[in-house]
């Protein structure tokens, strides 16, 4: 947990050192240059979150395995060897019950690996309506943060050198939450909205859920939802459940689905490397298959 600490410390320092940078150098080729550095810090507005700028100064808290007291909303940018990049893009949001992010294991981890299959990651930190005092709503904050993400990542698709029609969310536990929030309304953006990027889709164009919650389950499944690959542990009291349901739902709007469920793995397994099952240990290559199969990573 010391050594978690220490790099979230390490994150911090290189992030101010990127922005110092980014200030000091001109054009897009600055920031691509950070990003390729995997510790690339992008708020999602540049002064601070709707109707909270007056927050966005307010330190994270980190400690151990999670991070909280997210005021000021971001995007951590990991992108893959130029040689492997695929062009396409995964926007992460790690679990943590709304009340925490757990970042290392279900941010910068998932990050890594999908960097290792040539996918550019961005790893969401959203607001936590759930965290003691929090001044945010469960059904409102997060939404708008995985809506801001989506349309900020494709409005640096060119610098990113991503395909924005291949821009996919994965979420674990809350995160998944977050992802089933934005991935069954329409995503449309407002027209004449004066920031030119809210003027842009929002919803994903494929969606990974590991062991998701309930909440932003919908009643019906759209024909026009994101194709889905979904994943637990039957013995995850939890979030078991709402992989069955979605996967019902999915199958009655006839949109392409995968889903994997373990015998055994419970609850919060993350990228399966603190497991002693096999079949968890060896779960992310389901994930990598699911994506390859699905021409998602074609590369352009």
């Amino acid at each position: 947990m010391a050594v978690f600490f220490t790099y979230w410390k390490s994150v911090r320092v290189n992030s101010l050192i990127g922005q110092l940078v980014t200030l000091l150098l001109l054009g897009g080729s600055a920031s691509l240059a950070l990003a390729q550095g995997g510790q690339h810090v992008i708020p999602l507005w540049p002064k601070g979150a709707p109707g909270f700028e007056s927050k966005r100064d307010e330190p994270e808290q980190a400690k151990d395995y999670w991070v909280k007291h997210i005021n000021n909303p971001s995007i951590t940018v990991y992108l893959p060897p130029k040689d492997k990049a695929t062009g396409a893009a995964v926007i992460i949001c790690p679990g943590g019950g709304h009340r925490e992010l757990v970042f290392n294991a279900e941010g910068l981890q998932p990050a890594e690996y999908l960097n290792s299959i040539g996918v550019a990651a961005f790893v969401l930190k959203y607001r936590l309506a759930r965290e003691e005092n929090s001044p945010y709503s469960l059904d409102k904050h997060p939404r708008e943060d995985a809506y801001r993400a989506m349309r900020l990542v494709r409005s640096r698709a060119k610098e990113f050198r991503i395909d924005p029609n291949r821009l996919g969310m994965l979420g674990f536990s809350a995160g998944g939450e977050v992802v089933e929030m934005v991935a069954y309304a329409s995503g449309k953006g407002t027209a004449d909205a004066p920031d030119p990027i809210d003027r842009l889709d929002g919803k994903p164009n494929f969606q990974i859920l590991i062991y998701p919650g309930p909440l932003g389950v919908p009643e019906t499944v759209p024909a026009d939802a994101p194709p889905a690959f979904m994943l637990a542990a039957n013995d995850d009291v939890c979030c078991s459940g709402p992989v069955v349901t979605l996967l019902q739902k999915y199958r009655a709007a006839k949109v392409p689905v995968e889903v994997h469920i373990y015998t055994q793995g419970k609850h919060g397994f993350n990228m399966g490397n603190r497991s002693k099952l096999k079949s968890i240990n060896t779960w992310p290559q389901r994930m990598a298959d699911w994506l390859a199969d699905n021409n998602f990573l074609n590369q352009p």
